[in-house]
């Protein structure tokens, strides 16, 4: 009786699998996180209650900045105002601080039974992401409620900005979670990537223009920041959101995130690729 090498089998494995199974592992995999999120309860309201504070906060800035001035740098006080909101809620669910679990994987060992199980540890991490971003999505509604009541919050500029910004965020969303990924990747060299991370997420909320709007930066760093890909997470949506008039600018603005998707994608193929070489599992 012959023996198939273990290539063989996980290649069987896999074809086994199934499109049907691979979708049902994924979706497995971001329930998971998503529970996971609201374990510790008094962690699930300090998050709510937190993102409202920002809210109101911002708020509160935004307004003492502007004072008696209804326009600054050629934008509307309301527009500035609903943009810092919304780039408050988005940074609360784009950013979950959710490699913990990958972290513990590497440390533990664990990774080496993921890259050998039939579902990939690439789309299985991907999806926890996922899954811990909708966790927040209860925060942010808490907190947009809020900003609607006292009204913080104005309409978009128009039907048309409304389509192009669920777009445009979708397409953020999917740059954010992509670059997180490439960043959860430096525990394969470092076996650490809490301080990876948290030196990460202070210049993205910084050059996305979640903190400060490119709008208001000095015009060579605007310039800089706009052309990388932290500026399509956050700015290139929440300008579409605001502007009454989209056009050709739009569509070439959500062209760049497309770009961008492309370009981090096989980044990040290649940077997991680099990663797997220097796994060693079994001694082999």
């Amino acid at each position: 009786m012959s023996i198939a090498p273990p290539r063989a089998r996980r290649s069987e494995s896999v074809t086994h699998l199934g499109a049907r199974g691979t979708i049902r592992a994924v979706l497995a995999c971001a329930l998971q996180a998503w529970r996971a999120q609201f374990v510790f309860r008094a962690a699930t309201w300090s998050g709510i209650i937190g993102t409202t504070l920002q809210v109101v906060l911002v708020l509160l800035v935004w307004t003492a900045v502007y004072g008696a001035r209804t326009e600054v740098a050629g934008v509307a006080q309301h527009d500035a105002i609903t943009y810092a909101v919304l780039g408050a809620v988005i940074a609360t669910v784009f950013q979950p601080f959710v490699y913990d679990t990958l972290y513990g994987r590497l440390r533990t060992g664990a990774i080496a039974f993921d890259v050998m199980r039939p579902l990939s540890a690439v789309p299985m991490t991907l999806a926890q992401q996922v899954g811990a971003a909708a966790a927040q999505l209860p925060a942010a509604a808490v907190a947009v409620t809020v900003g609607l009541l006292l009204g913080a919050l104005g309409a978009p500029g128009s039907v048309l900005s409304a389509l192009a910004f669920t777009l445009s965020i979708v397409l953020g969303f999917a740059i954010a979670q992509i670059l997180n990924f490439m960043i959860g990747l430096v525990g394969f060299w470092t076996l650490e990537v809490s301080g990876a991370f948290h030196i990460y997420r202070m210049f993205v909320q910084f050059s996305s223009g979640a903190l400060i709007p490119l709008w208001f930066m000095p015009e060579w760093l605007s310039g800089g920041l706009s052309l990388l890909p932290f500026s399509s997470q956050v700015f290139v949506p929440l300008t579409i959101y605001v502007d009454a008039s989209p056009g050709a600018h739009t569509l070439a603005a959500i062209g760049l995130q497309l770009v961008w998707i492309l370009v981090l994608t096989v980044l990040a193929v290649l940077l997991w690729r680099r990663a797997i070489r220097r796994l060693v599992i079994f001694g082999g």
